[in-house]
């Protein structure tokens, strides 16, 4: 037994969504190295994870295969992080490709924190491809007690 999707639009919509999946596919095989997700929509690189607490913004991200020479971090207009770096492809020699789903060359992503951070005190640890940044939070992005005086 078979199960059929009716959209009031019927036949019209199925074909356009079957043109719609083969130009994904064709757009895909025009440059295979650019990651997707399973919707459809560009992965960002590197990926990451952003988080705070009272006191810091952290920022974690991978980056399997990223020497610390190739890696730069840095920090503008006091909220602005921009992780730039490259990534060498694997040495295949004269072999034939069967596979290839990790992207190489150069990145730059610029995130934009939540709050001001003070940009002397951060400090970067990486570890088996995983970066790790802690971002203390600036003086003035911490919240203030205000004293109310009666007058």
């Amino acid at each position: 037994m078979s199960i059929l999707l009716w959209h009031p639009l019927g036949q019209i919509w199925n074909e356009f969504d079957q043109a719609h999946n083969e130009m994904n596919r064709f757009l895909r095989y025009i440059d295979p190295r650019d990651p997707v997700s399973p919707s459809g929509v560009p992965v960002a690189y590197p990926p990451v994870n952003v988080w705070g607490d009272d006191e810091n913004m952290y920022l974690e991200a991978e980056l399997p295969g990223v020497t610390l020479e190739n890696l730069e971090i840095t920090i503008t207009d006091g909220n602005r992080l921009t992780l730039k770096g490259q990534r060498s492809p694997a040495e295949a020699g004269k072999t034939t490709w069967h596979r290839q789903e990790r992207g190489f060359g150069s990145f730059s992503r610029t995130l934009t924190l939540p709050v001001l951070v003070d940009s002397d005190r951060v400090e970067a640890r990486s570890e088996l491809g995983n970066l790790r940044v802690t971002l203390p939070k600036s003086p003035r992005a911490k919240p203030r007690r205000i004293e109310v005086k009666h007058s």
